[in-house]
């Protein structure tokens, strides 16, 4: 996630499922107008703090983190307090009665939480090389992971990505390593969005001679 704070521009930024617990780099996004981080391991609403500052950021996915706790309703009032420009917060519309009552039921945040000392980000984590009871299926990290991408596609104007083509991966491939793959399919979209027509043509060269670089390999093997 440090990666945010040398893209101002970006506006659409998907971190669902990656173990991230600090969201500092969000602050340097002003442009930010959509933000998914479900199932992450945001643990205090006080990380809110940092997406105070982003003017046009109407969309928000924080379901299935720590910090949603155990009252719905006080998690939501809370957002909506501190986030009142928010037009969908967790895939559901939010209304006008309830930025009303937010203002009542809600806890304004103002101040950042406690420093930690948490390596953030989605390289290398205790999450991933244990297959605990707590990881999600691969069936459905898969389909919110090719919802999230196909979204990015539509953003960028490109055909949604297949889910055969999606899929295809080697059985002895982890559900970590296929998240870790995924993050860098859309996180590589995300950044095509920053890149003028001469660095879209040296990305264009660079696949290129990488498919031809893959293809020359297969031939080999068989």
């Amino acid at each position: 996630i440090s990666i945010c704070r040398d893209l101002p521009n970006i506006e659409v930024i998907t971190f669902s499922v990656n173990g991230i617990s600090d969201l500092e780099p969000l602050t340097q996004c002003q442009n930010l107008s959509e933000l998914y981080l479900r199932r992450n391991n945001i643990t205090s609403l006080s990380e809110l703090f940092y997406l105070k500052g982003l003017p046009r950021l109407r969309v928000l996915w924080l379901a299935e983190n720590p910090c949603c706790g155990q009252d719905p309703h006080r998690y939501r009032m809370t957002v909506l307090r501190n986030l009142p420009g928010l037009q969908k917060l967790d895939n559901q519309a939010v209304t006008e009665e309830e930025l009303s009552q937010a203002l009542v039921d809600g806890v304004e945040i103002t101040a950042p939480p406690a420093r930690r000392n948490v390596e953030n980000g989605w390289a290398e984590s205790t999450e991933c090389s244990a297959a605990g009871s707590t990881a999600e299926p691969g069936s459905q990290l898969l389909s919110s992971s090719l919802e999230e991408t196909n979204k990015i596609q539509e953003e960028l104007d490109m055909k949604p990505v297949p889910r055969d083509k999606y899929s295809s991966f080697s059985p002895r491939e982890t559900d970590c390593n296929r998240k870790k793959r995924n993050n860098v399919l859309n996180a590589i979209l995300l950044l095509l969005k920053e890149l003028d027509t001469e660095g879209l043509e040296i990305i264009q060269q660079t696949v290129v001679r990488r498919l031809q670089a893959f293809q020359k390999k297969e031939l080999q093997e068989e």
